[in-house]
């Protein structure tokens, strides 16, 4: 750990410390998405504060930009980053330092250094390009910050380390007396009276940054958010579980943490005497937890083998690759992104049962509750009873199932399963890995580590529980059916354009339609996906995401990218790292989304469809920039 090197000015009149990290981290919420890949105002402001943050703490610890990069990661991911650095190339701060419960850690480094440093964790943004059998990392800190990161609470730890420089280091130790019970914090709100329907309702009007006005070329407009698959905006009542929780005593804070285990296990229907519930930064550290798990268990009379998918998140396909001595078999998919049962099931019994690859057995069967790239859902029971009938155990992938549909561990079988919090609306960087008793291959000890270590953001675990209460009581049948409205009437909608194809399933009267979440990816036959995608923020004032969406094996897969072109494209990455790729845009639906909000996307899409259109953009371009800097400014002031 280290000391502020900027010599901070003492005020031993400084207000309440914790009232203005609120206000900033307010204004923040206000324009939330998620970092580096959307096309929208809001994604563009996060980023922008995001990055901004890193020259915020390299300025704390008196350290050159150019010659030093930060990379944010939890304290036990800052551990192993360290045992692969020399001394003199690092220097660490942590949230945990100054006082609060963000779970930040935030490793200035060499850039030097970095090159002979291997990630942590891989997934999600920690690759430019991946194929089947090879991957293109990512440059600087990207490549060790695996999956979303904790966005919202690095924002406030940068702002957090500036107020301590202008008023001492003491500020945030002794928090103003707000004593609560977890219960309270947890089970207590505004909408206290409301259920169902009318909580829906009620909640949908607590939408922080609802209203919010950005500058597009048809002049003013109220931003539409329609990027929830890639992070979810966040309500008044779990925004208030968050902060309450960063004014309580440690005490307190442990017994919210045990609390949302409760309620992790009852959402999930996942018994805690059956089930172990541990809290991580998000689905790409707990899905790389899982894989370190596997690789350990030794069995020398077989060599282990992961069955996933083409569909997968690169969290989902990463973390298996990383297994000394293990490989990686994919099943197919049909045309609309359904895996073939029988499939399945041929080679669970080629490989565990008629011993028809020597010695490889498949001991994990690796799957996403819902595509990030399709939206649809695979039979998960089903997949369970193949896969424990042939001796393999099932790992779900449910960052984009838990806040759309009802899951159910124990009733399908599933022996480990992992999500993210800032999926579910509470952004603020926590996820979990629930696994079945036993399974883990930790010593007590390292799983103690691994337990603290993610415990230390009892903020963002008290919004994740805070969430899912809220989501339990709208009920999980109503979400869907309110989304499945939206979904359908976004697939007519976009059915009407010309020039634009669907994927994954197109007709809202398919059998498998109910099967589907509201994510729907498209693609102009005459524009590629990044220009449409800042063309809809230019035009309307809609964020959405274009783009491989760390999905790159399915976009290739279903835009027919044959292996000739495959490695073309690697050769360009290599080149040009900054160049865009042939993608698709998507959108994904929450429960903020309204049926005027799929009126505007459509006839927004309109007007993108006709090539006679001409409007200038420079001019709007300029105050979208002019918006990001305003915006960042009254957070970090």
């Amino acid at each position: 750990m280290v000391s502020n090197k900027m010599n901070p000015v003492v005020d031993s009149h400084y207000p309440d410390a914790f009232s203005e990290l609120e206000s900033s981290m307010q204004i923040a919420l206000e324009t939330y998405s998620n970092v580096h890949r959307g096309n929208g105002h809001f994604s563009m402001v996060t980023t922008h504060l995001y990055e901004q943050a890193r020259i915020i703490v390299l300025e704390y610890l008196g350290l050159s930009k150019g010659k030093f990069t930060v990379i944010f990661c939890t304290s036990r991911g800052a551990a192993t980053l360290i045992k692969q650095l020399t001394p003199e190339s690092y220097q660490l701060v942590s949230s945990r330092d100054v006082g609060l419960s963000l779970g930040v850690c935030a490793l200035a480094v060499k850039r030097k250094a970095l090159s002979k440093v291997a990630p942590l964790h891989t997934g999600g943004g920690t690759a430019r390009l991946i194929s089947k059998d090879w991957v293109v990392w990512a440059k600087d800190s990207e490549k060790f910050e695996a999956g979303t990161p904790a966005i919202a609470n690095i924002i406030a730890f940068a702002k957090a380390l500036r107020m301590i420089h202008q008023s001492g280091k003491d500020i945030f130790l002794n928090p103003p007396a707000q004593k609560l019970t977890a219960k309270e914090i947890l089970y207590n709100d505004e909408l206290d009276n409301f259920s169902g329907q009318e909580l829906l309702d009620e909640q949908r009007k607590t939408l922080i940054g609802s209203g919010a006005l950005v500058p597009t070329i048809k002049g003013t407009r109220t931003f539409v958010n329609l990027d929830n698959s890639a992070s979810t905006r966040t309500f008044t009542p779990i925004w208030n579980a968050f902060r309450q929780t960063l004014r309580q005593p440690e005490q307190v804070k442990k017994e919210i943490i045990q609390e949302v285990k409760s309620i992790c296990s009852d959402f999930l229907s996942a018994p805690l005497a059956d089930y172990e519930v541990i809290f991580t930064s998000n689905t790409t550290e707990a899905i790389n937890l899982a894989a370190e798990s596997l690789g350990r268990e030794s069995d020398e009379t077989t060599e282990p083998v992961v069955l996933s998918t083409l569909f997968e998140h690169s969290s989902n396909d990463l973390p298996w690759r990383m297994i000394r001595g293990c490989s990686v078999v994919r099943l197919s998919m049909d045309g609309e992104g359904f895996v073939d049962l029988n499939e399945m099931e041929t080679i669970l019994k080629a490989y565990n049962e008629d011993g028809q690859y020597g010695k490889k057995r498949i001991r994990l069967v690796a799957v996403s509750g819902a595509s990030n790239v399709l939206g649809v859902c695979n039979n998960l029971e089903e997949i369970s009873r193949i896969a424990h009938r042939y001796g393999a155990r099932l790992l779900v992938d449910g960052a984009q199932l838990v806040a759309h549909r009802k899951v159910a561990l124990e009733e399908c079988g599933i022996d480990y399963f992992a999500f993210s919090a800032h999926k579910v609306y509470a952004p603020f960087g926590t996820g979990a890995l629930v696994a079945r008793k036993g399974l883990l291959q930790f010593t007590s000890n390292e799983l103690e580590r691994i337990k603290s270590s993610g415990e230390e953001n009892a903020g963002g675990i008290a919004a994740l529980g805070k969430a899912l209460l809220l989501l339990k009581r709208i009920g999980m049948d109503l979400i869907e059916e309110e989304e499945q409205l939206l979904t359908r009437k976004v697939l007519n909608g976009l059915a009407q354009i010309n020039g634009l194809d669907i994927y994954g399933i197109k007709d809202p009267e398919s059998t498998r339609f109910s099967s589907k979440i509201g994510v729907i990816p498209f693609a102009f036959k005459n524009k590629i996906s990044t220009q449409v995608g800042k063309e809809l923020a230019l035009f309307g004032g809609i964020g959405v995401r274009s783009g491989c969406h760390c999905a790159h094996i399915t976009v290739k897969h279903i835009l027919h990218v044959g292996p000739g072109l495959e490695k073309f494209q690697k050769l360009i990455v290599t080149l040009f790292p900054k160049l865009s790729l042939p993608g698709v845009v998507r959108v994904s639906l929450g429960i903020e989304n309204s049926e005027a909000d799929i009126d505007w996307l459509i006839q927004m899409l309109d007007i993108i469809a006709d090539k006679s259109q001409i409007a200038s953009k420079k001019e709007v371009k300029k105050q979208m920039d002019d918006f990001v800097s305003a915006a960042a400014e009254r957070v970090y002031r």
